[in-house]
């Protein structure tokens, strides 16, 4: 008794299957964007599509955009720290205050005789 596929050594979607059998293939156009780096990226896009002005590179991720003269810079994103995040979110006052009664409970803890790590 055999397992799995009923046609052994095929797949979904193997076969000879051409135009004929999935139906015409939709009109494109490929349109190049190019990056600070150089780089050229040619994506594909249906030929009724809106094509946008902005793209991002394929190798470097940098923006792209379609003057191979006048690419658009990098954008300077910084790395942002857990701390920075919370920055975001706390004011001095607050931070202060979670500091004060976080410090108040590890020194109740500790005059328990409560071993803290």
């Amino acid at each position: 008794m055999s397992s799995g596929s009923a046609i052994r050594g095929s797949r979904v979607g193997a076969g000879p299957m051409g135009e004929a059998e999935r139906g015409e293939v939709a009109p494109r156009i490929q349109v190049s964007y190019y990056c600070a780096h150089g780089h050229v990226t040619r994506p594909s896009f249906a030929s009724e599509a809106a094509v946008p002005d902005d793209w991002e590179c394929m190798k470097c991720g940098l923006p792209a955009n379609r003057d191979p003269k006048n690419p658009p810079p990098p954008k300077t994103q910084l790395y942002k720290t857990h701390l920075a995040y919370v920055k975001e979110r706390r004011s001095d006052k607050e931070a202060q205050a979670i500091l004060s009664e976080a410090l108040a409970h590890l020194k109740d803890r500790r005059d328990r005789g409560e071993v803290i790590y």
